[in-house]
């Protein structure tokens, strides 16, 4: 009912992937107190002295599309919003199955592999194959238009 309430009131975070008109892929994040059900929150939060300012905790890949890229051009573009919004400490729960085998199902928090592609590294194991994943996002640099009164 929360994530409703936020959908509609324009307060939702998601950077969609678009093939012309279609979405092929999206990435759920947003700051902590919009995402605070998350999988294993007692594991995530153990020891934590401050929460994140940021969660990225959901991915959706068309089946067809899957292994094309979108689900690290989502997560890419969610982390240049997360910039431009003044940026923060940024945290996800991949999942590791590096070396096997498994159902692309399972994969909806994203690879390890994908997040530290992406300048995350990992911080704490919270399951079997479950990483909680961190990186600082710097605030974008916003452009100074030139002053024209000087010459």
């Amino acid at each position: 009912m929360m994530k409703k309430t936020l959908v509609r009131e324009g307060r939702a975070h998601a950077a969609l992937v678009f093939d012309g008109p279609n979405a092929v892929g999206w990435c759920q994040f947003g700051p902590t107190a919009e995402l605070p059900n998350i999988r294993s929150k007692k594991a995530c939060e153990e020891g934590l002295r401050k929460l994140p300012d940021w969660r990225i905790t959901c991915f959706f890949i068309d089946r067809e599309r899957r292994g094309q890229g979108i689900a690290t051009l989502a997560l890419r573009e969610a982390l240049r919003y997360i910039a431009q919004s003044g940026g923060g400490t940024v945290e996800a729960y991949p999942e590791d199955y590096t070396g096997e085998r498994t159902s692309n199902s399972f994969l909806c928090s994203g690879t390890l592999g994908m997040f530290e592609k992406t300048g995350f590294r990992k911080v704490r194991k919270i399951a079997m194959r479950r990483w909680v994943v961190v990186r600082r996002v710097p605030p974008a640099r916003v452009r100074k238009s030139p002053d024209r009164t000087q010459r």
